[in-house]
């Protein structure tokens, strides 16, 4: 493991408050919660984007490790099963250096006794990478310490099927926007079952985000995928792990028996 990158040394202290707020991905299939995304938030439980936009170039690392160390603290003391997985949103221009730039987040780990290996890095293909080397570098990086990676918002970005097959992270996030009122769209049908197809000979999970309602659900259940995220099972709550009443509601439990 390398001792250190440019960025590693800086100690700046942020000139906002932020918390986390925890939205559960559900493996429908399974029955139960797989894990937990962690969202930042206001002090109040503002939006992401007023929190992010204060996020100067000189705050961006300074932040990406606050908001790490953040999300594993506090799913240390919420998380009751050693198995769930945290989703953590990561800026791959605010690592430096992968394995040196990790270093806080695995002592946040251990700080928690949280295990490592539930830990799932995302990053988005919504914005162009500046350098899509980098990111590469550092999902290998993260793959050879025992994490999950994802790519998030599949689908609505630049790179597409092209950054899929150049890095192959562990799960991808189909964006909602692809999935919203599938049910009534046989051309979003059909993609979405093209990535599960891809996803399936990849060996990659497909994870469907931003369901709102049954009849996505249940197009999307037969697609083949199993593991959701969405205001159809729950809202993000503020420092704390919502309820799930799809797990609980008589219909889905006579469906599951």
């Amino acid at each position: 493991m390398s001792s250190s990158c440019a960025g590693c040394s800086e100690d700046i202290d942020l000139p906002f408050e932020f918390k986390m707020a925890f939205q559960p991905i559900v493996d429908v299939g399974a029955h139960r919660v797989w894990g937990y995304e962690a969202l930042v938030r206001g002090a109040n439980g503002e939006s992401a984007f007023s929190v992010l936009s204060q996020v100067s170039d000189e705050l961006r690392y300074r932040f990406d490790q606050a908001a790490r160390v953040m999300a594993i603290e506090t799913a240390g003391r919420l998380f009751e099963r050693q198995d769930l997985r945290l989703s953590i949103n990561f800026m791959p221009n605010a690592v430096y250096e992968p394995s040196a730039c990790i270093r806080k987040s695995l002592a946040a780990a251990k700080r928690a006794q949280f295990p490592h290996q539930n830990l799932m890095f995302e990053f988005t293909e919504n914005e162009r990478m500046a350098d899509a080397a980098h990111v590469q570098r550092i999902v290998e990086a993260y793959r050879e310490l025992g994490f999950w990676t994802a790519l998030d918002d599949f689908g609505a970005g630049y790179a597409g099927l092209g950054l899929l097959s150049r890095l192959q992270p562990d799960l991808i996030k189909i964006d909602m926007e692809l999935l919203r009122d599938i049910h009534l769209s046989r051309s979003k049908q059909a993609i979405v079952s093209g990535i599960v197809g891809i996803a399936r000979q990849l060996d990659i999970t497909v994870l469907a985000e931003g369901v709102e309602n049954e009849s996505e659900l249940t197009v999307l259940r037969a697609a083949g995928i199993s593991l959701f995220q969405g205001y159809h099972f729950a809202k993000p709550a503020l420092m704390a792990l919502p309820d799930v009443p799809f797990l609980t509601s008589p219909v889905t439990l006579r469906a599951a028996g």
